[in-house]
């Protein structure tokens, strides 16, 4: 394959923002299609996620360093994961929920390609929307569905 064509975006976060609320909105703003997370640092002061195999969501209110945020961003949808420190180092991880809620920053930069379109379609084996990779152009998907 060749080269792509990346655009990178850039933002802060404030106090008391939701970060997947905030992504969601900055997402649809600037009409973002196959965007990705290519880092991001701040603190919480309460994270929501949902685990591994659950059905349901879990707000913890107290104070997180964000170690990891990872995923894919689309008008389509989102998709992200996140991992959490809290005073003593213990970590926890999962589904980005919104009531993840910053304490002082979130500060983010997000890829995103200008060759391909990230969708979210049903998937009959896993019963859940999964990603589904199309080149700009309708024409050509590049997706591995049969």
């Amino acid at each position: 394959m060749g080269r792509t064509d990346m655009k990178i975006f850039a933002l802060r976060l404030n106090p008391n923002d939701d970060l997947k609320v905030c992504l969601k909105d900055f997402v649809e703003q600037n009409s973002i299609e196959a965007g990705f997370i290519l880092t991001a640092v701040g603190s919480l002061k309460q994270g929501t996620l949902r685990f591994a195999s659950q059905n349901y969501a879990q707000s913890f209110k107290r104070s997180f360093e964000m170690v990891s945020l990872v995923g894919t961003l689309s008008i389509h949808g989102i998709h992200l994961h996140i991992a959490l420190s809290d005073k003593k180092g213990k970590t926890i991880g999962g589904h980005l929920l919104e009531g993840c809620i910053i304490y002082t920053t979130a500060e983010i930069v997000i890829g995103s390609s200008e060759d391909f379109v990230f969708l979210r379609t049903e998937d009959e084996k896993t019963g859940y929307k999964e990603l589904e990779i199309c080149a700009k152009t309708p024409q050509y998907p590049l997706s591995s569905k049969p």
